[in-house]
């Protein structure tokens, strides 16, 4: 029996879909921190997610290269969440100005501050899991 084209697009379709999908359903796995508010905080990834930053912003060093690195920008002192908040608001030459409401702003804040609070962006910490999620190596 011949293997047709349209039985492997509907395959790869669909493992697309499924795959998509897993990504938007996993928890997000923080650790428990007085700094932020973990509810709030995976509001904020699905905030990221909805605007589709990652297009263009990295999250520790994975992304879009269009804009810059945002892993650690709120503990950045000539940065933070003042500027963060101005930006999102009003664009750049290269980013739209975005009308988030004040509860996507603050989610999106929280996600910043809980990635932020995770360390550095630094590749050497990360692996790819079987299902092709990039998780953080626990260190024990």
């Amino acid at each position: 029996m011949k293997f047709k084209a349209k039985h492997m697009f509907f395959i790869l379709s669909t493992s697309f879909l499924i795959y998509s999908f897993s990504i938007y359903i996993k928890p997000l796995s923080i650790k428990e921190d007085a700094k932020f508010n973990k509810e709030k905080a995976s509001e904020g990834r699905l905030v990221w997610q909805a605007y589709n930053c990652q297009s263009c912003h990295q999250l520790y060093s994975l992304g879009g290269y269009l804009g810059p690195d945002l892993t650690n920008i709120i503990s950045n002192p000539s940065k933070g969440e003042k500027i963060v908040r101005a930006l999102v608001k009003s664009g750049t030459k290269q980013m739209p100005a975005f009308s988030l409401t004040d509860n996507e702003m603050n989610s999106l804040i929280e996600f910043l501050k809980s990635t932020d609070a995770s360390g550095k962006s630094d590749l050497r910490g990360f692996s790819i899991d079987k299902f092709g999620m990039i998780e953080k190596n626990e260190t024990r």
